[in-house]
């Protein structure tokens, strides 16, 4: 139970600040939300990148198995690290209204 909780921190705080930095740096507020399910793909699947180009129904076949079949401690995990791209989007949209420049 502890390493669950840990983990669920851990990946909260990691997204958030990728996508916090990346927020600030390219100006796009809701980038990482759109490039977080292409992460999931890295982190789920068990095959090369390249079989999405090369065999696309097998690829996609597999990688949605393999996220049906995901235990709930792994979905809790990564639903965590999505939250903190979520709140780290929120949290840029609130520093820009209140006129922080940089953000």
């Amino acid at each position: 139970m502890i390493q669950l909780f840990i983990s669920v921190l851990l990946f909260f705080v990691l997204f958030f600040g990728i996508s916090f930095i990346l927020n600030m740096i390219l100006r796009q507020t809701w980038l990482m939300a759109f490039v977080f399910p292409i992460i999931v793909m890295f982190i789920v699947d068990t095959f090369p990148f390249s079989t999405y180009f090369t065999d696309p129904g097998y690829a996609f076949t597999t990688l949605w198995n393999e996220l049906i079949t995901l235990s709930v401690q792994d979905a809790i995990i990564l639903s965590s690290g999505f939250i903190g791209t979520i709140v780290a989007g929120i949290v840029i949209k609130f520093l820009r209204k209140n006129g922080y420049q940089m953000f």
